[in-house]
């Protein structure tokens, strides 16, 4: 009768561990706890850890957002002046399953006349732009040697307030496609402008991030990192008349436009919240038209003018960013 009892009472103790066991295989490596699971349906590599199941709920997530503010030292499009002085930019995305998102960004002038020209007047602490935007990002598995393939298309609804001026609006699309697994991570990033002008601006930019602190495992962003890049612009026939026609007669040929030289530093003070900042250098170094043009583009900022009649300029920022 004991050693009834006793076989009975194994026999339930199995069961109920094998019960309990989210493998159910029975295996002793695989007898994971409530937080962890095993890493192969098969239980024969082992359970994996808490960080490993934290990491997979967080790739899961239904709904991430993230929230970002920007300070510029001038406001530069394309390599060119639409503000001599700095500029604040909140921006705010929702992104769900990783996949599709939803965004608004705004440009707010922090003094008074650095209102992009053409009719925009005093816009000190106003917005002189707020875009709308809709994307959709996913990575592209290329293989052991190019890595994933990136690619982020979105539209965005641009609106522009103005004192007077006919144009009020305008509406981009844009694809960025980058090789972030490559040593050079290579950016390609096309800007089709639909209204404005209906131009095209295409940019090429190579770079790498260099980690001078590293993070607690080879999996974590490193604490402080160093990316120096380097980028080449341009426009068609479109683009260029568009931004230079005011500022050189009869401009109507396609090129090259800014070349870009960065340096940012990004601080991952923790898990949600990082702080980069960057200094940067644009020029019209490759077609002696469009450097004209940006000189003269440039030097239309009344009396300073003599300041920024170059075609090169200098600009510095910072950027806080919390993502949850």
């Amino acid at each position: 009768m004991t050693t009834k009892l006793m076989t009975l009472a194994a026999a339930l103790a199995l069961g109920s561990s094998l019960f309990a066991d989210p493998c159910k295989c029975g295996k002793p490596e695989c007898k994971c706890g409530d937080e962890c699971r095993c890493t192969a349906e098969t239980c024969k590599c082992g359970c994996g850890t808490d960080k490993d199941v934290l990491a997979e709920e967080e790739d899961d997530a239904f709904v991430s957002a993230e929230f970002g503010l920007a300070f510029d030292s001038k406001y530069l499009t394309y390599g060119v002046v639409d503000g001599k002085d700095p500029i604040l930019t909140p921006g705010a995305t929702v992104t769900f399953f990783d996949t599709f998102y939803f965004g608004v960004e705004a440009i707010f002038d922090v003094t008074k006349g650095n209102g992009k020209r053409r009719g925009y007047g005093n816009r000190a602490f106003k917005y002189t732009t707020l875009d709308g935007i809709v994307g959709v990002t996913r990575d592209f598995d290329l293989g052991e040697t190019l890595g994933a393939l990136s690619v982020d298309f979105n539209y965005i609804y641009e609106y522009i307030p103005r004192h007077h001026d006919s144009m009020d609006d305008t509406q981009y699309l844009n694809l960025e496609l980058s090789l972030g697994d490559l040593w050079l991570e290579p950016t390609l990033a096309i800007e089709r402008d639909l209204m404005a002008d209906d131009g095209t601006y295409v940019n090429f930019e190579i770079g790498h991030e260099f980690a001078l602190i590293d993070g607690e495992s080879e999996d974590d962003d490193p604490v402080l990192a160093f990316r120096p890049s380097v980028g080449q612009g341009f426009g068609n026939s479109q683009r260029t008349a568009g931004y230079f026609g005011d500022s050189t007669e009869g401009f109507d040929h396609a090129g090259l436009m800014d070349t870009n030289i960065k340096g940012e530093f990004t601080w991952n003070i923790c898990e949600n919240l990082a702080l980069s900042a960057y200094v940067a250098y644009y020029d019209y170094l490759f077609d002696r038209n469009m450097r004209h043009a940006a000189r003269d583009f440039n030097g239309e900022w009344s009396s300073r003018s003599d300041k920024y009649r170059d075609s090169h300029q200098f600009v510095w920022g910072l950027a806080l960013t919390a993502a949850f």
